[in-house]
């Protein structure tokens, strides 16, 4: 979770989901192609080695497979904007028009982002919801961009979908609680965070990134009523998920 935080242009955005999985969809497609049962050994090998933070080995290991296909561009991508990488963007809009477009969408955003470039990365997060909007990591990280953005509702609109899409997910839960705490909702936010079984530390960061909130709030001169949206009366409401990870 800690990887969440970098300066306030990441005060949650690394709160960013990582990439989703790959959607053949294309089947005509030459870079959409379904990859051959070693080709999909040897990705997921590379996600596992990702996952495990070995980013170079997995990138050696996609080294080894047909760089026309989308799903071998799109981990490659993912590992490059990790790494801090040039070689990220291009990638990602390699697969723009493919199978893949809401992927590369969302990574272009991430990037955008990582350079505090909000509203590029609010562009290429709402492209990629549309493409796919049932994907929680989306909706989660286009709830980072607006609330950024100091656009609570959307913001909550967002954290919400995305804990519904995927119970078992706290990520999104936790930003929630960012959200609330942000506002002075305390009661709301302890709800949510017994609800959800979040962990002191989590609490902890949450409350980190809350203070962050304000202080550049307070730098950008955001309207009060910008900083105490209305919420539903309670979260609960919502029916947030209950699975503990």
């Amino acid at each position: 979770m800690k990887t969440m935080i970098a300066a306030l242009g990441l005060v949650m955005l690394s709160g960013c989901a990582t990439d989703g999985g790959a959607r053949w969809s294309g089947m005509g497609s030459a870079s959409c192609a379904k990859p051959s049962p070693d080709q999909e050994l040897s990705l997921s090998m590379a996600d596992d080695m990702i996952s495990d933070g070995k980013l170079h080995a997995g990138l050696a290991n996609l080294q080894n497979l047909p760089p026309d296909l989308a799903a071998v561009r799109l981990r490659k991508a993912k590992i490059y904007r990790m790494l801090g990488q040039n070689e990220a963007e291009p990638l990602y809009r390699s697969l723009l028009g493919t199978c893949l477009a809401a992927e590369g969408e969302h990574g272009l955003g991430q990037l955008a982002a990582a350079h505090t470039d909000t509203e590029q990365a609010l562009k290429h997060l709402q492209r990629a919801a549309q493409l796919s909007p049932t994907d929680e990591k989306i909706r989660n990280d286009l709830g980072v961009v607006y609330l950024k953005q100091f656009k609570l509702k959307e913001a909550r609109f967002e954290f919400i979908t995305a804990m519904e899409l995927k119970q078992s997910d706290q990520l999104a839960a936790v930003n929630l609680v960012t959200l609330l705490i942000y506002q002075g909702n305390w009661k709301q936010a302890s709800e949510l965070v017994s609800r959800m079984g979040l962990s002191p530390e989590q609490v902890s960061e949450a409350q980190v990134r809350a203070e962050k909130l304000k202080s550049s709030a307070k730098a950008v001169a955001v309207p009060s009523d910008r900083v105490a949206t209305a919420l539903d009366p309670s979260p609960s409401g919502v029916n947030p998920p209950t699975t503990q990870r």
